[in-house]
């Protein structure tokens, strides 16, 4: 299976795929952390370009960032 690139990233950012502009590593700028109907947690948000993004994320690094600040709880 890849591994997202956001498990490499998380210390300094919150990252995912733009699938308009087919970019990987691109940023959030806007970032909430939404739990899903079966318990996983999902970083929803927009970049740069104003494109949404969604990125699946662990419980360890959903709550990680939140602590730091990256992202806005959502649930």
């Amino acid at each position: 299976f890849p591994s997202h690139d956001i498990h490499k990233n998380m210390s300094e950012k919150l990252t995912g795929y733009d699938l308009k502009k087919k970019e990987k590593n691109v940023p959030f700028t806007e970032a909430t952390i939404v739990k899903t109907s079966r318990g996983g947690y999902m970083v929803k948000g927009l970049n740069a370009y104003g494109n949404k993004m969604n990125v699946m994320i662990s419980e360890a690094n959903a709550l990680s960032a939140i602590e730091k600040g990256l992202a806005t709880k959502g649930f």
